[in-house]
């Protein structure tokens, strides 16, 4: 006997479905297809930071705010001339660059071989998971006082505040990404013969390293926010080092543009890391709805 649950989909019919528009531009997208902004969109998303600026330059010229606590755009402008000109901001960029990286490197891979042992073994969760969910709660700014007297005020202090601030995220998302596997993968792994090894290496890491790659771009996010703590450290080089300068001279258009220099810093970084998620994870489609 045939059980009937309704018309049969044939490959000719399915061919002929319409596909669902995700992106909002009226056009049949298939599966994967990353979606890019029109030109249309870009302006609109320019339109308000354009606005606000022109405001804000108006203001200043109109006498409506005290250019001394917030000089307009074309000031910082002008600071940002004097910066390159003089060859401080080319040579400080890479100075916090590097201990940001540095910093990030040596706590991701903590991160990551922590939430790994606490993921995959009973022993390595009963160790470590308890310490790292007690010590996240401690913001890393109030560690700032015990790194001077632990490694001084050189780039050791400033290395290890980057380092504390960025092992957690890479933590949490690397053990949550571990234990969320499902679980009738690892069963399928052993019914086809896998050892331990293979089962972690070919269904557990696969499986979580969307997670796991969340976690290290969120950490390279709290590593910049770390760089600009660490670098208020008796700093003698970098972008912390321009700002404390400013501060003392009173100078608000440099220590305005120093801000600038850090958010495009991590903007930049935001979108390094959504390049390496792009590349690690080709299976996974974008899919974005207007």
């Amino acid at each position: 006997m045939t059980l009937r649950y309704g018309p049969v989909a044939t490959a000719a019919s399915v061919a002929h479905l319409p596909l669902v528009d995700l992106s909002g531009a009226g056009v049949n997208q298939p599966p994967g297809h990353t979606w890019r902004p029109t030109r249309r969109g870009i302006a609109l998303r320019a339109a308000a930071p354009v606005a606000l600026l022109a405001l804000w330059q108006m203001s200043a010229s109109a006498g409506w705010i005290s250019t001394d606590a917030l000089p307009p755009p074309s000031a910082i402008v002008s600071a940002f001339q004097d910066l390159i000109a003089s060859g401080d901001l080319q040579s400080a960029i890479p100075t916090s660059l590097a201990r940001s990286l540095v910093g990030l490197v040596l706590g991701a891979s903590t991160g990551l071989a922590l939430g790994l042992f606490a993921g995959l073994w009973r022993v390595g969760e009963g160790l470590f998971d308890a310490p790292m969910q007690m010590l996240r709660t401690v913001p890393f700014i109030a560690m700032i006082p015990l790194f001077i007297i632990w490694f001084g005020i050189g780039e050791d202090a400033k290395i290890a505040l980057i380092y504390a601030a960025t092992i957690f995220p890479v933590y949490l998302n690397t053990y949550a990404g571990v234990r969320g596997v499902d679980r009738k993968l690892i069963e399928a792994g052993q019914v086809f013969g896998l050892s331990h090894f293979g089962i972690a290496v070919r269904i557990i890491l696969p499986t979580a390293l969307p997670s796991i790659l969340v976690g290290l771009r969120y950490a390279a996010g709290v590593a910049l926010l770390a760089l600009v703590a660490a670098e208020q450290i008796n700093a003698q080089s970098g972008i912390g080092y321009i700002l404390l300068n400013a501060n003392q001279n009173q100078r608000t258009d440099i220590i305005l543009a120093g801000i600038i220099v850090y958010a495009a810093l991590g903007i930049i970084i935001d979108i390094v890391m959504r390049w390496v998620e792009r590349i690690s994870l080709p299976w996974r489609p974008s899919i974005v709805l207007a």
